[in-house]
């Protein structure tokens, strides 16, 4: 079994001596109804803070939250290095203020530069730098050092992970299956 991550910045979790997502479903059970879903919404948003906590902790050393981390991959995974603002919200599904926002913090920092689209003369192109890319490969191996802070969970748990989330998603219209 490998070991458990505990990010060293308090991740908002309460220690209580119970859990309080299965309390709130047995009094939502008494006053609503059934309560799966509910209990299953909630514990995935839970889940999404709790990672998303340790997950810029260990990006922190890098000056880096995970938000602009995800947006230096997607440069790096792209042919050119550069895509058009645009495409990094479609990519990443955040509004356009917070992909101009992410970009800004990137280029201020000198990982992305912003650049015309020589295709549109309108749009704007985030090109990735050198040091963006060191910064990405260094960022990478941190986070893969930690297992992206899921080693509670062994292999076949986190494919399973997947396919269940992934199930969501393809009904959700997020990408064709």
């Amino acid at each position: 079994m490998r070991p458990r991550y505990r990010s060293p910045v308090a991740t908002g979790q309460l220690n209580l001596p119970f859990d309080p997502i299965e309390r709130a479903a047995e009094t939502w059970r008494v006053q609503f109804g059934p309560s799966s879903a509910m209990a299953a919404v909630t514990s995935i948003m839970r889940a999404h803070q709790i990672l998303l906590s340790q997950l810029d902790t260990l990006l922190k050393p890098h000056d880096l939250t995970f938000a602009r981390y995800e947006a230096l991959v997607l440069l790096t995974f792209s042919k050119t290095g550069a895509l058009p603002l645009s495409t990094i919200g479609e990519r990443l599904m955040v509004h356009p203020t917070s992909v101009t926002n992410t970009v800004g913090r990137l280029e201020r920092a000198g990982l992305v530069r912003r650049m015309r689209n020589p295709r549109d003369g309108r749009g704007v192109l985030a090109e990735i730098t050198d040091g963006g890319r060191g910064v990405v490969s260094r960022a990478t191996a941190d986070l893969m050092g930690a297992d992206f802070a899921m080693t509670m969970y062994g292999e076949a748990e986190l494919d399973q992970m997947f396919g269940l989330l992934r199930t969501l998603r393809v009904a959700a219209g997020d990408f064709e299956d």
